[in-house]
Formats: C-alpha cells, sequence, structure tokens
C-alpha cells in the first residue's frame, strides 16, 4: 500500500486539445500535453499534412509519411485531415472548437485574421477556449507579420553570436532549440491558463514568439550585457562565468570538466597531482578563476593530457569532483540509466512492427502518464474524431472526402 493516492488516470485526462499547428515547437507543445493524458488531436491539410511527414530519410520502412522527424514530436495523438479554408471545413473547424479546451495554432498573422481565427474573434465564439498562438515574432511589434524559422531567430536572438568557439563564425546549437523552448513555454503557459480557467470560468489567449522565448532563455549570458553593458564574448565549450567549467583534452579523447565551486577546484588539484596549483593563493575563488582565466585554463589543459579518460574517470570520481564524456547516441541509448528511466520505448507501426522513439522524461507519483501510442498517418482518425465529436454518420464523411473538405 502506497503512503498516497494513486489517480486511475493522467493528470490532463478529460482535456480536449486542437493543434492546428505543424513543424516542430506547436507539435511538440501539443506532444508534451498528450504525453500527460490529454486527447490530443492534431488538424492536418488534406493530402498534405504537417511538412515534417516528408522530412526524410530516414523513415519509419514502407511508410514515407512517418519520418523520424514526425516521430519525435507527434507520439500520442489522432490525426484529423480538414481543409479549413474551404466553408464547410470552416464550419466543421467552429464545432470542433466548441468540443475542444485549447487550440494550439501557428496561422500567420494574415491567414488568422482572413480565416476570422484571431484570439479575439475565438474568444468571442468560445468564451472559455484557451487559445495558444505560436509565431515567429508574436502577434505584436513591426515584425508580426514575418515568417519565423528556427535558424533565423537564433541569429536574431543572439543566441548564435554566444554559441561556438572564440575564433571563427557563430554557430547554431545542434537541434532546433527556438522551437523547443518556445513548446516548453506554450505547454506551461497552457497549462497555467487551464488552472485559471477552473478559478474564473473563462478562456485566454496566449501569444508566444521564437524570438522572446530564445532570448528568455539566454538567462545569465543576456542579463550579463544588461548589467554591464558589456557584450559577452564567445567561449566555445568553456563557461562565461565559471572556471575551469569546459572540455578539455585527455591524453586519448575528451572530457568535459564541471568545477563549479572553490571546494571542487581544490579537490581538482589534489585528484590531479596538482597540489601547488589548489594552493595558490591567486586562483582560490572562482572570481580570481574567472579574471586570471587566460593564465589558468592552460596549466589545467597540460594537467588533463598526462591521463587517459578512463583514469580520470576514476580519479575525479573518487575525488567527487563533476565530470563528463562525451557520448554518442549509440552510447547513450544503450546507457543503462537511459534505459532504467524510459527514455527509449518501443511501439507498433500500422503494420505491427516495433518502432522505437525517444521516451517522455515525466514521472509522476501519484497520477500515471499517458501509454505511448504511435504517431498517426495522415488523417487516420479523421472518421472516427467526426462521428465521436460531432455526430457525423459515415455517409457525411465520404461526402466531405469527396468534396476535399476532409
Amino acid at each position: 500500500m502506497l503512503p498516497f493516492p494513486v489517480d486511475a488516470v493522467p493528470p490532463l485526462s478529460g482535456v480536449r486539445v486542437l493543434e492546428a499547428a505543424r513543424v516542430l515547437a506547436g507539435p511538440f507543445c501539443g506532444q508534451l500535453l498528450a504525453d500527460l493524458g490529454a486527447d490530443v488531436i492534431k488538424l492536418e491539410r488534406p493530402g498534405q499534412g504537417d511538412d515534417t511527414r516528408g522530412w526524410g530519410p530516414p523513415d519509419v520502412p514502407g511508410f514515407n509519411d512517418l519520418s523520424a522527424y514526425f516521430l519525435s514530436c507527434n507520439r500520442g495523438k489522432r490525426s484529423l485531415t480538414l481543409d479549413i479554408a474551404k466553408p464547410e471545413g470552416s464550419e466543421l473547424f467552429s464545432r470542433l472548437l466548441a468540443k475542444s479546451d485549447v487550440l494550439i495554432e501557428n496561422f500567420r498573422t494574415d491567414s488568422a485574421e482572413k480565416l476570422g481565427l484571431t484570439p479575439d474573434a475565438l474568444l468571442a465564439k468560445h468564451p472559455r477556449l484557451i487559445a495558444c498562438s505560436i509565431s515567429g515574432f508574436g502577434r505584436t511589434g513591426p515584425m508580426k507579420d514575418a515568417p519565423g524559422y528556427d535558424f533565423a531567430i537564433q541569429a536574431l536572438s543572439g543566441l548564435m553570436n554566444i554559441t561556438g568557439p572564440p575564433e571563427g563564425p557563430p554557430y547554431k546549437t545542434g537541434v532546433a532549440l527556438a522551437d523547443i523552448l518556445t513548446g516548453l513555454y506554450a505547454s506551461n503557459t497552457i497549462l497555467a491558463a487551464l488552472v485559471a480557467r477552473n478559478r474564473t470560468g473563462h478562456g485566454y489567449a496566449i501569444d508566444l514568439a521564437l524570438t522572446d522565448c530564445a532570448l528568455a532563455a539566454q538567462v545569465n549570458v543576456a542579463q550579463a550585457y544588461l548589467t554591464s553593458g558589456k557584450l559577452p564574448q564567445r567561449q566555445g565549450n568553456a563557461h562565461l562565468q565559471i572556471v575551469p567549467y569546459q572540455l578539455f583534452a585527455t591524453a586519448d579523447s575528451w572530457l568535459v570538466l564541471n568545477v563549479g565551486n572553490d571546494g571542487q577546484w581544490r579537490a581538482f588539484c589534489s585528484a590531479a597531482g596538482a597540489n601547488d596549483l589548489g594552493s595558490d593563493p591567486r586562483f582560490a575563488t572562482n572570481r580570481q578563476r574567472v579574471e586570471l582565466r587566460t593564465e589558468l585554463v592552460p596549466k589545467v589543459e597540460a594537467i588533463m593530457k598526462q591521463f587517459t579518460t578512463a583514469e580520470w574517470e576514476k580519479r575525479l570520481s573518487a575525488a567527487n569532483v563533476p565530470h563528463a564524456v562525451v557520448r554518442n547516441y549509440a552510447d547513450v541509448f544503450a546507457d543503462p540509466q537511459t534505459l532504467a528511466r524510459g527514455m527509449k520505448l518501443t511501439v507498433r507501426d500500422p503494420a505491427g512492427n516495433p518502432v522505437d522513439l525517444v521516451g517522455n522524461p515525466v514521472f509522476l507519483h501519484g497520477a500515471p502518464v499517458a501509454e505511448p501510442t504511435m504517431p498517426p498517418r495522415l488523417g487516420e482518425q479523421t472518421s472516427r474524431v467526426l462521428e465521436e465529436l460531432l455526430g457525423l454518420d459515415a455517409d457525411s464523411v465520404k461526402k466531405l472526402r469527396e468534396q476535399g473538405v476532409v
């Protein structure tokens, strides 16, 4: 018997989300809500669907509308194809919104106005709806009508300017980080709005911009500029405000050294057999080590090359000095810790073959998370959703298909 009650269903069970968004930020947000138990209905254009369905290879073998990219952010959803530009499709969309708690959309501003789907129009017709709008630059400001792409957002937000080696060009991050961050901000705000609606009884419009989210996520580095007025320089694999806290070459490969405080600095020096460096008063505090970075880091570089990575792991672990080897995905997905946490999960494709997916990182005590399901094929649940939510019979759905509405 557990010392606390355990729910029979996930926390968002009974919440319905209509996801009229494509590519990454909106779909990633929708997947997070689906993982927590929401019924997420993915609205897609008939015959085409989300752009990422075709962003392969790789794809699930035999299914060219199930690319790895699409798999990464669409598990646990149902797919409904609907052309909301057609009058019949617009009417069905409105009826679906009346049955939904949340709308996630990334319409262009001019498209939303043309279709009558601005936040004001949506809440006027559906006063309890939580309408989350995701765009490159938000719904206000001089760039509100400009399209936003993650790579461009990383450049415009300042993120690229602080990423990469000190010399040479700026770098983007290895994943579409602006999209992912925006999806996280979106899901967080949607959950807050759902809580608020329980108290107030009315809906909310959420306006999120990729540029704003990317800038806000630069936390201490952006704040360093506002505090000092000085432009922070790219540090490559080093840290702007902690030393030594970076990637170092060992005798045979690479190791990340994370000396986060003065006690760890002394422990590192002891483990390295460099007690004279550990006792040097010039490097006693992190502030001093940052100010003398150019003098200290070469000394640490020389020390790190004295031993292999395996030897450093042994020494640093014994001394409780934080560190890490640099792993590839083969290493990561074979790691017992990764497997113990369920970060590689297996579902079945439409032919019944196993498909591995990146897992859901959320663990709840007191409630389950949703059982993972295969990302849907294009329009896979169209008939079922229209029958279940709107009461349409098979003949009505057939007629809509013939008209190109679904």
